[in-house]
């Protein structure tokens, strides 16, 4: 356990979504430094080797109920490392 200060939020935006309620984008997945983002969030430390932890434990997959490409966790893990 960790104060919520040393921790970095993860947040999945809402999807946008037609009239008949399809979804026609996902919600983009990206780190909240204010914390003040609108969407889903989750919470990792700054190691860059917590977010490693996350991503094999699939932890973001099961907190944001979607896949997320390897891409997003390569982006992530190169902010953290800033």
């Amino acid at each position: 356990m960790k104060e919520k200060k040393q921790l970095v939020r993860v947040v999945k935006a809402p999807d946008t979504v037609d009239e008949n309620g399809n979804v026609i984008k996902t919600g983009e997945i990206s780190i909240d430094l204010t914390g003040k983002k609108a969407g889903r969030g989750a919470y990792v430390c700054k190691n860059p080797d917590c977010l490693t932890a996350a991503r094999k434990a699939r932890r973001f997959e099961r907190a944001f109920s979607c896949k997320i490409p390897d891409e997003i966790y390569d982006a992530l893990s190169e902010q953290l490392k800033n």
